[in-house]
């Protein structure tokens, strides 16, 4: 969650970026003064693991998973990327490139940084860059998303500005995977499951959240944020096992979908009046246009949360803390929240503790 234009805008001056890392266990944090990271070993408290206070303005700062391991950007020099171990203090390179950098991502084997039409591919062992993917169309906001396994490390890119085609890139074998059309509108979000095998898209329309699988780009799910009004998501979080999938948004809900997959039952007919009304109804569904199948077919939320605020940038993330799962919200006005989730019920989630 990068705030820097945002903050240059409102005239804010603290917070300038906010991440989870790639596994859920820590959380960096990009500040006029520097950068630190915390964990989170229970609900009740927020343990910074790491403060620097050597580079100002970071605007990124991201951490390889619970390594001392970390990329950082500052506002006072937004095209160099510098790669630092922090424990020993020391820094491993440095890499300056033609245009700002928006967003950097970081797995065991690669390091992307976006530029807005542009993607640079390093090997994260010797930083060396594998490959460059040149000439992108227009992506301001730096929407990437890298998945986190090994054996399927792909990245994500927006394959157009002016409707929602999802580029999907192969970066260990270095080319092109497939092109998923998953929206009519430009894509505002996206993200990878922990086994690379699920990608989630939404567009800037924000009322209908998609599930393609990867490498193949079918699609699983199609979940229904809302149907009344248009928002912004920020921020699309799977959990670590890929059942749930969190969206937030420019509203106070954060929606948490269960990824299930129905199994069909065989057959029978129907012997009440009710039964065969219902066995019609489905029937008739193969009649209608495809946009009025898809309704019947779109899964709601399991779970919501209800924020106390409406209209910060935010990220969220799903973590099992003391054993418990947990939807982590960390926004814009400086505050860590920590919901419960219900895994068999869901239901509205209960705030369990808010960290400053």
């Amino acid at each position: 969650m990068n705030l820097a234009r945002q903050n240059v805008e409102t005239g804010a001056t603290h917070l300038l970026f906010a991440n989870f890392n790639q596994d859920n266990t820590s959380l960096a944090v990009g500040l006029k003064s520097g950068y630190k990271f915390f964990s989170l070993p229970s609900v009740d408290k927020l343990e910074q693991i790491y403060e620097c206070t050597d580079t100002e303005d970071v605007c990124i700062v991201e951490r390889l998973f619970s390594s001392s391991l970390v990329a950082i950007v500052s506002l006072k020099a937004p095209r160099k990327l510098k790669v630092c171990h922090f424990k020993k203090g020391t820094e491993i390179c440095n890499y300056s490139y033609s245009n700002t950098i928006l967003a950097v991502k970081l797995n065991r084997q690669r390091l992307i940084v976006c530029l807005e039409e542009s993607l640079y591919i390093h090997n994260i062992r010797d930083m060396k860059v594998l490959h460059t993917i040149r000439e992108t169309p227009p992506n301001p906001a730096g929407l990437c998303s890298l998945s986190i396994n090994g054996d399927n490390c792909y990245l994500a890119y927006p394959g157009s500005a002016t409707i929602g085609e999802v580029q999907v890139f192969d970066t260990v074998n270095l080319r092109a995977a497939n092109m998923i059309p998953a929206h009519n509108s430009p894509l505002a979000a996206l993200a990878f499951d922990a086994s690379g095998t699920k990608l989630a898209t939404a567009s800037e329309k924000g009322t209908v959240i998609r599930v393609f699988s990867i490498p193949e780009g079918q699609k699983l799910f199609e979940l229904r944020r809302g149907m009344k009004r248009c928002v912004t998501i920020f921020s699309l979080a799977f959990s670590m096992d890929g059942t749930f999938l969190s969206a937030s948004s420019n509203t106070e809900t954060v929606h948490i979908f269960k990824l299930e997959t129905v199994k069909e039952k065989p057959a029978e007919e129907p012997t009440t009046w009710t039964g065969y009304f219902g066995k019609v109804i489905m029937a008739s569904t193969s009649y209608l246009p495809s946009q009025v199948t898809e309704m019947f077919n779109q899964g709601r939320a399991f779970a919501t949360v209800r924020l106390p605020f409406c209209g910060h940038r935010n990220i969220c993330s799903l973590a099992v803390i003391q054993k418990i799962p947990r939807l982590l919200v960390a926004a814009a006005d400086g505050y860590l929240y920590i919901y419960n989730l219900d895994p068999q019920e869901g239901g509205e989630c209960t705030l369990m503790k808010q960290h400053k």
